[in-house]
């Protein structure tokens, strides 16, 4: 049985790729829902939501920008790797 370690560079960074993208596809979800909870309630009248709401947004679009570039790093290694066989 193989361990991580093993794996040869490009299985490891696909392995990193997929499992970031995963993660920037739940906040993605996850920022859908909070902005049409906010907006029905913004729109019902409770004004106070929306600032929380747009801070907690903005620290999950800070969150998927920061896997965005670890994911683009990840890729250019594996292909720098990739080039050397």
């Amino acid at each position: 049985m193989r361990t991580s370690n093993e794996l040869p560079p490009q299985n490891r960074g696909l392995t990193a790729i997929a499992g970031a993208m995963s993660l920037i596809a739940i906040l993605l979800i996850v920022q859908i829902w909070l902005l049409s909870a906010t907006l029905e309630s913004f729109l019902s009248g409770n004004r106070h939501t929306a600032l929380p709401a747009a801070i907690f947004s903005g620290v999950m679009f800070l969150i998927c920008l920061g896997l965005y570039a670890f994911v683009d790093r990840v890729d250019s290694e594996v292909r720098v790797s990739g080039d050397g066989d």
